[in-house]
């Protein structure tokens, strides 16, 4: 029996004599798109994922279904009204018992951990009456030998216990492994991303001439006591020693390498930094907005609080800005997030790996986020474990086990970063003016393609393979051609979409590659030929001249008025289509601008003939 017959003769039936479809607020989506495909280089989708049916439920996506065999028979019966219940404190005291009528139960360790009287509230249940019990983030400590909460689950043995985790540990933490077994099932940060579920990533990596210091006398020690001779390196900044200016610098490199309209995660060294690096951002952004960058760490409490949910906001633009310290690793879903910065060490692969799960969340019109890596942490990139196998347990000296925060706490149960280890007196350093001033930076970007980092250059190389657009264009000398026409470049704009790169695509290869305030031509030039881009404000400086030779006063005021939006705005504002709207905008209408400027034939002459100048070989 192929598919299609599997389908109309054995499922639908079914699925209709369960009531989906009749039962109120349910649902069978037929041919569903699961996902939308990887997120290739400037956004291009690759091909979809689909499934025969999903089953919706007050419109939650309950169960994907496959027509692929008759031999298995299946329960596609939907949940009852009362099927999903939270196992919640207050209402056990309120209603006297545990909630017992049910089919999904949802609860914490911590939960079921209370009780009055001392008598935790698991042990209120048979130890029979769940068949299947699922411990989400399994790798906090409910595996381990020595945890208090290792009891629930050999209370509830009779049961089978599935273990999910997106950062399994076999060292720093609970043995997951020896409790749970090998994985039956593994699903990789790179299959995630093919499979479009999660948002690619480039890396920028950002050096300073002050990753390492060493005292001076010229330098002013402002407190504590310098070790002359010894060399304090990325380990030591502002955990023994802090230096004011090298944090601005660094956090100057931050703001000129992000859109600072963008929602972005910092991650300091400790809270004291994450407040440096607060006052330092507010002082140097460009938009002076109340709560542009808030602290989020554990000593901020309510008002931290407050300030993440305003952050998790998608319709919220401030606070844009979070620093933090080792709070908003894990339990932070914030999809818009669009950079991640790290501005101290990175201690585990662990820890790594949550801090870039902190931008693959999905959000529309998010193709790629940066991350910004001011502390090498790009080596862990190339690590066995990156996304590989996790590497078998070292011995280790037993200690007694960190307990995992409570589901309101949002934190790995890992700690704020050292903040409560007994406080250090730390030295702090001014600089000599010159030393400051002398502060230099070198810049690098790497792109994160098929689970590994590669150049920018490697992946220009690719994308130059895949869309094979010098074999469309020919030479550099037809495309300039074709662009410098604004007719000629509107007819390949439309032939460029049909071969599956849009103007939509190009504006997010120019976003890639950091050429926002260039061209979309230097975008083409860029990835067909590896000619460097430059910014339009640069073009039109350096053909303003051929521009404005052949020129009347009145042609040139208005050129000049064209030009200046072409460099704020971009290349749709020599478009031919716009001429009309141009015209109003400078001189009040249409009508206007010809009685100042000539007959229609004659602006049109005009706006067309001077790009011919701006896209002049000579000034790329």
């Amino acid at each position: 029996m192929n598919e299609a017959d599997t389908r109309a003769e054995l499922i639908d039936p079914q699925l209709k004599l369960a009531g989906w479809g009749d039962i109120s607020e349910s649902r069978v989506q037929r041919e569903y798109n699961i996902n939308a495909g990887e997120i290739k280089a400037g956004g291009i989708r690759s091909s979809q994922m689909k499934a025969d049916y999903v089953l919706v439920y007050k419109n939650r996506k309950l169960a994907v279904i496959e027509a692929k065999s008759n031999e298995i028979e299946v329960d596609f019966g939907a949940f009852k009204e009362d099927a999903l219940v939270r196992i919640n404190p207050a209402q056990i005291a309120k209603r006297g018992e545990v909630p017992k009528n049910g089919s999904v139960f949802f609860t914490i360790f911590q939960t079921f951990m209370s009780g009055a009287e001392g008598k935790p509230y698991f042990g209120d249940y048979e130890p029979d009456f769940f068949d299947f019990v699922i411990i989400d983030e399994c790798h906090r400590g409910g595996a381990n030998d020595e945890s208090n909460w290792r009891d629930i689950l050999n209370y509830f043995s009779p049961a089978v216990h599935l273990g999910l985790t997106a950062t399994p540990k076999r060292i720093d933490n609970a043995d997951t492994y020896k409790y749970f077994g090998e994985p039956v099932y593994k699903y990789s940060l790179k299959e995630g991303i093919q499979d479009g579920f999660l948002t690619p990533f480039k890396v920028k990596r950002i050096q300073t001439t002050m990753d390492e210091y060493v005292y001076t006398p010229d330098d002013e020690v402002l407190e504590g006591e310098v070790e002359e001779g010894y060399v304090y390196t990325e380990k030591d900044f502002n955990k023994k020693i802090v230096i004011p200016e090298r944090e601005r610098r660094r956090v100057q490199e931050m703001l000129a390498n992000i859109n600072q309209q963008e929602k972005t995660l910092v991650f300091c060294a400790n809270q004291a930094h994450a407040a440096m690096v607060r006052e330092i951002i507010n002082q140097e952004v460009k938009f002076k907005k109340t709560d542009y960058c808030v602290r989020v760490t554990a000593n901020d409490g309510a008002i931290g609080d407050t300030y993440l949910k305003q952050f998790q906001d998608n319709d919220k633009t401030i606070p844009t800005i979070i620093t933090t310290s080792q709070k908003l690793t894990t339990g932070v879903d914030a999809r818009n997030v669009r950079n991640v910065v790290l501005m101290r060490p990175v201690n585990s692969m662990i820890e790594f790996k949550q801090i870039i799960g902190r931008g693959t969340r999905l959000f529309e019109g998010k193709h790629y986020f940066t991350i910004v890596d001011f502390v090498n942490a790009y080596h862990l990139f190339s690590d066995a474990e990156w996304d590989g196998e996790p590497i078998e347990p070292e011995p280790k000296l037993t200690k007694k086990p960190k307990e995992p925060e409570g589901e309101e706490g949002g934190g790995s149960g890992e700690g704020e970063g050292g903040d409560d280890e007994p406080p250090v007196k730390k030295i702090k350093i001014r600089l000599s003016d010159g030393k400051a001033r002398e502060i230099q930076s070198m810049r690098s970007t790497m792109f994160y393609v098929d689970g590994k980092p590669i150049s920018a250059e490697e992946f220009l190389q690719r994308l130059f393979n895949t869309l094979k657009l010098p074999e469309f264009f020919g030479t550099e000398d037809t495309l300039r051609k074709l662009w410098a026409n604004p007719i000629t470049r509107s007819e390949l704009l439309k032939k460029l979409e049909q071969q599956g790169c849009g103007k939509s695509d190009l504006i997010k290869l120019q976003e890639m590659i950091d050429a926002d305030n260039c061209d979309l031509f230097d975008v083409l030039e860029y990835i067909s030929y590896a000619r460097k881009p430059i910014t339009r404000a640069e073009r039109v400086a350096n053909a303003q001249s051929n521009i404005y030779t052949f020129l009347n006063e009145k042609q040139r005021d208005f050129i000049d008025f064209v030009l200046k939006n072409y460099v704020q705005d971009g290349v749709d504002e020599l478009d031919i289509k716009n001429l009309s709207s141009i015209l109003a905008s400078k001189y009040g209408s249409p009508y206007d601008g010809q009685k100042a400027l000539g007959s229609i034939a004659e602006i049109q002459s005009v706006f067309i003939d001077f790009q011919q100048h701006l896209y002049n070989e000579k000034v790329a």
